[in-house]
């Protein structure tokens, strides 16, 4: 056993069953996102864009978040793929963000959540949502994944259901 772990460790493969605690992204601002921290509380990753019809759940997200602050963290994660709705620098998403939208909940940097260049945590996520049946799960901008307190996939959510819906909500009570 011991070899074994060494060995996953040699390797950096996460040993347990709930590796999302083991990223570590950057922060728009610089800083850094250690999702270990998290543990005990539910995990929404959302891919947002700046730019897009689904744009105003930046409102609902923060609504959702400063609501359920106790049990729930919300990260957004900005990305290009999908139409070019995110066209901006890291600095200006957070400004657009803040301004429009004053979005309080960890913002990651602009990241592809898609294609050869995926971020590995999106790889992680999509790989996840493939062990439920769920194949090619981010079709566009605000694509929700929704992770329980032990760090588990518990369901991906719609781009177009808003983060208020019942449906959302109803995993949170």
């Amino acid at each position: 056993m011991k070899i074994l772990l060494a060995l996953l460790m040699a390797l950096n493969i996460p040993a347990g069953p709930a590796p999302i605690y083991s990223y570590k992204v950057t922060s728009l601002d610089g800083k850094t996102i250690d999702f270990s921290k998290f543990k005990g509380k539910k995990i929404m990753i959302v891919n947002t864009a700046s730019k897009c019809g689904n744009t105003p759940q930046y409102a609902e997200l923060e609504k959702l978040y400063e609501q359920y602050k106790d049990k729930l963290v919300i990260v957004g994660f900005p990305a290009n793929n999908f139409g070019q709705q995110e066209p901006g620098t890291n600095t200006e998403i957070q400004e657009f963000c803040t301004k429009n939208y004053g979005v309080t909940f960890p913002m990651a940097e602009k990241v592809s959540v898609k294609g050869a260049d995926i971020h590995p945590l999106f790889q992680y996520l999509v790989d996840e949502a493939k062990k439920k049946g769920i194949e090619d799960p981010i079709k566009w901008n605000f694509t929700k994944f929704l992770l329980d307190e032990n760090g588990e996939l518990l369901a991906v959510i719609n781009n177009k259901t808003k983060p208020l819906s019942e449906e959302v909500v109803n995993y949170l009570k």
